[in-house]
């Protein structure tokens, strides 16, 4: 496989009360209630019409602040190294996030937002409506998190870049 260049251009910045790894909801799901903002740059804007209809989007993103990644990497609900691809651990090949938040309103180039697990000031990728036929599967395997003996649901700075390294 060829090590091709991709240009990706961040369509806008979402803002969040969580200013350090360490503390934030590690998903949407132990973040319940909490609001943030994304703000898309002007010339977007337009591609935000019809969106207001959807309760949930998913907000697709950089993770500007994780470090090189490692094929295994002990996540944070758990205290043995896995494959990082059976993770859902921030430092990766391509850091691409991925969150589904509650869309609360839509004004003008700017959307409020719940639910939101995503650290303030990370660069915004995309976005795409949440489509419960299409994106919610039941599911009889979850792999290791089927014994879930951790029940961690907020972020320390294991994966974070740091300048001693």
């Amino acid at each position: 496989m060829k090590d091709t260049a991709m240009k990706i251009v961040p369509i806008g910045l979402i803002h969040s009360p969580f200013k350090d790894t360490g503390g934030t909801p590690i998903q949407p799901h132990y973040a319940k209630g909490v609001r943030g903002t994304v703000e898309i740059e002007p010339k977007f804007a337009e591609g935000l019409r019809d969106l207001d209809g959807f309760e949930r989007i998913w907000l697709i993103y950089w993770f500007h602040r994780s470090r090189s990644y490692e094929l295994m990497v002990v996540p944070y609900r758990d205290t043995v190294p896995r494959g990082l691809f059976a993770t859902r651990a921030p430092s990766r090949p391509n850091g691409i996030g991925l969150s589904s938040v509650k869309l609360l309103e839509v004004s003008g180039n700017r959307l409020i937002v719940e639910d939101i697990d995503i650290l303030d000031e990370t660069p915004l990728l995309d976005i795409k409506p949440y489509v419960p036929k299409a994106d919610a599967y039941e599911c009889k395997r979850i792999g290791w998190l089927q014994d879930d003996t951790v029940r961690k649901g907020h972020a320390d700075d294991r994966f974070d870049e740091h300048e001693d390294q």
